[in-house]
């Protein structure tokens, strides 16, 4: 039987047994500070090389090109394409740009896209490890390569994005704020702050005896709730879902009156019942709160705990990097609560 221990979460040898997970999470800030440094001089001749024209297009290229869908979409000025395939759209060519975010460096289907805009002769700008497979891929006269030296997504991208927002084809992203949001969230839920001035560890005890249901109302917050459920399923095994409004509103209208002679201990699936947590970046958008007032409204009609995860970030990329943050502490806490009897 698997059951939730929350004491473990304030002892400092089961916290000595995730310091090595708990101590990459922290670090996540000086990730972003030393990969934009690093990738400066790269990005101000890939600057320079693009001068004053504007590509015809910006394509996202690779599987992990879906951050930078997020926050370009919104804002950029030429048409946006994110192409997660090994390949190109066939209408690419030498007016547009293409931008690769390959941290790992050693995809094939990434590699393989990459060659493809080499040969057609696109403007490329490709962030990834210098003796990688994806490097090897990009030599080419209108390729710049942005040095990576982590393979943190978020890290690389916010080094990406510094390029773009300096070519104007996306908006304001400073490193330093980014960084700053980010170590904000590591000093607020580290291991040695309390259960009860801890964020994380508020949420991972909250989260112990439910099926967690992530919402967000923004395109980068939803995308953080989607990531943080990713983490969630990873470290628990356990269900983890996150949707529209539409998505999750079915789950909690279908929520079982609780059971207050229910066993708390019991790790039985079926008896978990859902919770709500809304990540909030404060997003200014009618339809976000319209839907956000539903599932408060249809949460409170069911009986089902709304648990909030907030961020005051300057920049919404910072807000992001801060709301996934602390939906990963507390994943990390989940998993460091559940013990097998």
């Amino acid at each position: 039987m698997v059951w939730f221990d929350e004491s473990r979460l304030d002892d400092e040898r089961a916290l000595g047994t995730a310091d090595l997970r708990l101590r990459t999470l922290a670090e996540a800030g000086s990730r972003v500070r030393r990969e934009a440094g690093d990738a400066a001089p790269a990005i101000a001749e890939a600057v320079a090389r693009a001068g004053e024209s504007r590509p015809r297009a910006v394509i996202a290229a690779g599987p992990d090109s879906r951050l930078l869908r997020a926050v370009l979409e919104p804002s950029c000025p030429v048409p946006f394409v994110a192409w997660p395939a090994p390949a190109l759209p066939g209408w690419a060519g030498s007016l547009d740009l293409v931008v690769v975010l390959a941290p790992e460096g050693s995809d094939p289907g990434t590699a393989s896209a990459v060659a493809e805009a080499v040969r057609r002769g696109c403007q490329l700008v490709v962030a990834t490890p210098p003796d990688s497979l994806v490097a090897e891929h990009a030599t080419g006269r209108w390729t710049t390569l942005l040095p990576t030296g982590t393979s943190d997504p978020l890290a690389v991208a916010v080094a990406m994005l510094c390029f773009l927002h300096q070519v104007q084809l996306g908006p304001t992203t400073d490193p330093e704020a980014v960084a700053d949001a980010l170590d904000v969230v590591a000093i607020e839920c580290s291991p040695l702050r309390d259960i009860s001035i801890n964020p994380a560890k508020m949420l991972a005890i909250s989260l112990a005896d439910a099926n967690p249901l992530l919402w967000g109302g923004s395109v980068l917050s939803a995308r953080a709730a989607r990531r943080i459920a990713e983490s969630i399923r990873r470290t628990s095994g356990r269900t983890a879902l996150a949707g529209d409004a539409e998505h999750l509103l079915p789950v909690i209208e279908a929520a079982r009156p609780r059971n207050v002679f229910a066993d708390p201990f019991a790790d039985d699936a079926s008896g978990r019942r859902p919770v709500l947590v809304l990540l909030d970046d404060g997003a200014d958008d009618p339809v976000a709160h319209d839907q956000r007032r539903r599932l408060e409204q249809a949460a409170a009609a069911h009986d089902v705990r709304v648990e909030h995860v907030t961020s005051q970030a300057p920049g919404e990329v910072s807000r992001y990097a801060s709301l996934l943050l602390s939906g990963t502490y507390a994943a990390e806490y989940l998993r460091l609560g559940l013990v097998e009897d």
